[in-house]
């Protein structure tokens, strides 16, 4: 599902800053680590829980062949070096908002309702530390913007 940027397609561990809001819950039922983070915007904490798709193949499969995804749920990709991200909707059934995090938390870009099933590659302004992928429309429906924070334990 997922063509990284320029071909990079390293291993993941962990990534940058650190946050004491997040939770670990544990595995999802596709297996992965799951987690607790917030958005922070506009004054309000939105709180997501997403799955973890650290390794290659994890990132590789992303949430393809998903055919929904709950309002409060998503995916983060971390990277183990902040780098230029690219992403595409190879396999994915539904729309998503991509959120691209910088190595402090700081929300670089949203490329909001991407097309599903889409080769079009998607880019992150300029170098992230993460990906996170929620249902698309829910950043403007929560008025998440660029420049809005996310916390989460990497």
């Amino acid at each position: 599902m997922r063509a990284i940027a320029f071909g990079l397609a390293a291993a993941v561990a962990a990534c940058q800053p650190s946050a004491s809001n997040a939770v670990e819950l544990g595995q999802s039922p596709a297996g992965l680590e799951q987690l607790r983070l917030t958005i922070a915007s506009n004054g309000k904490k939105n709180p997501f829980t997403v799955e973890v798709a650290r390794s290659t193949e994890e990132q590789a499969q992303g949430l393809m062949y998903r055919s929904s995804l709950a309002a409060d749920r998503g995916m983060i990709f971390p990277f183990d070096t902040p780098r230029q991200a690219s992403f595409w909707m190879k396999n994915t059934l539904i729309p998503l908002d991509m959120i691209f995090i910088r190595a402090d938390g700081s929300i670089a870009n949203i490329e909001a309702n991407t097309v599903p099933l889409s080769l079009q590659p998607v880019y992150s302004e300029g170098d992230v530390a993460a990906v996170l992928e929620i249902a698309g429309g829910r950043s403007a429906e929560l008025g998440i913007t660029a420049g809005d924070k996310v916390d989460w334990k990497h």
